[in-house]
């Protein structure tokens, strides 16, 4: 799939104006130019922004109601899904997104797209597990760890009314059970829009066992 017919798609699946393209524009081409000196997405994934790693990412914006205003995505590495989510509810919804990622190149590059795109978003340059108890309206996560350690991760920001997002392969289904085993869960399985194998996971309650 070229360049140009990806960014079509993700344009079509989500029905985003030409504003919001345009911030995607400018974070595709600082990715580029940023992983020329540092390793922030696998090299072979770069031509494949748009529904590898944008699409992927932006269709758990349209998951939450406009009251979810407070999101933290967790391991950010290059934005995917946080900066996404931010760059997609700007115009319409705003909501606020913390990025944790303890790399501080990573972290640079995080403070960079959001002072050239905008994104209603900071930084935190630390690991999720040694930040405070904070309640968010929604956690996310993608490719960061198995779901009983996600879950364990987003405990401290988690408040009653929380719902978690995260996106999951092929395993999904062997990463619930294992999970089951130190956790309640009550969840929905949603589709994802770029790949047949992946599921979104929207877990609305988790409690230890």
């Amino acid at each position: 799939m070229s360049i140009d017919t990806g960014r079509d798609l993700f344009s079509e699946n989500l029905n985003v104006s030409r504003e919001t393209l345009g911030r995607f524009d400018l974070w595709n081409a600082l990715l580029r130019k940023w992983s020329k000196r540092i390793n922030l997405v696998a090299p072979a994934t770069l031509d494949a922004f748009w529904t590898r790693h944008a699409l992927d990412s932006a269709q758990l914006a349209r998951l939450m109601p406009d009251r979810a205003t407070r999101w933290i995505d967790l391991g950010s590495g290059a934005g995917f899904p946080g900066i996404a989510i931010a760059l997609m509810r700007m115009e319409n919804h705003p909501a606020h997104v913390t990025l944790v990622e303890s790399n501080a190149k990573k972290a640079a590059f995080l403070r960079a797209c959001i002072d050239e795109t905008g994104a209603p978003a900071d930084v935190l340059c630390a690991r999720s597990e040694s930040l405070p108890p904070k309640p968010y309206d929604v956690i996310t996560a993608r490719a960061l760890a198995p779901l009983p350690k996600l879950l364990g991760l987003s405990e401290a920001f988690a408040g009653p009314s929380t719902v978690r997002l995260f996106l999951k392969g092929a395993e999904v289904q062997k990463e619930i059970e294992e999970a089951r085993k130190a956790w309640v869960l009550k969840y929905e399985s949603v589709p994802s829009l770029t790949d047949k194998t992946a599921t979104i996971l929207k877990i609305e309650e988790a409690y230890r066992a």
